[in-house]
C-alpha cells in the first residue's frame, strides 16, 4: 500500500456522492452522443475519400438506406459492424451534404445531425 493512503482517512459517505456525480456526467455525455447522428469524410489513397454515417435511429433499417443512398448517389457503399459505434454506413466519395439533406427530408431535424470533416 502507499503511504498516501494510510495518511489519509477514508470517508465512505463523502466518496459515494462524487463517484455518483461523475457516474451521472459520463452517461450524460455517452447519452448525448448516441442522440446524434454523425457524417464523417475520412481521406484514402490519393483524391479519393470514404463517407461514413452513424448513429442513425433505430426506426431506420442500415440496409435500406444504404440501398438507397447507392441508388441516389451512384457510388458504392457498405455496412459496418463496429464494437463501439455499432453499424457504420460506409460510402465512397464525398457524399456529407447529401446524406444529410435526405436525413432532414426524412423528418430528423437539423440539430441531431453533425458534419464532420475538412
Amino acid at each position: 500500500m502507499s503511504s498516501t493512503l494510510l495518511n489519509k482517512p477514508y470517508d465512505a459517505f463523502a466518496d459515494e456522492g462524487a463517484d455518483e456525480d461523475v457516474q451521472a456526467e459520463v452517461t450524460k455525455k455517452v447519452q448525448t452522443q448516441a442522440e446524434h447522428i454523425h457524417i464523417r469524410i475520412q481521406q484514402r489513397n490519393g483524391r479519393k475519400t470514404i463517407t461514413t454515417l452513424q448513429g442513425v435511429p433505430k426506426a431506420y433499417d442500415p440496409k435500406k438506406l444504404l440501398k438507397a443512398f447507392k441508388k441516389e448517389f451512384a457510388c458504392n457503399g457498405s455496412i459496418v459492424e463496429d464494437d463501439e459505434m455499432g453499424q457504420v454506413i460506409q460510402l465512397q466519395g464525398d457524399q456529407r451534404t447529401k446524406i444529410a439533406e435526405i436525413l432532414m427530408e426524412e423528418g430528423i431535424k437539423r440539430e441531431v445531425i453533425k458534419v464532420h470533416g475538412f
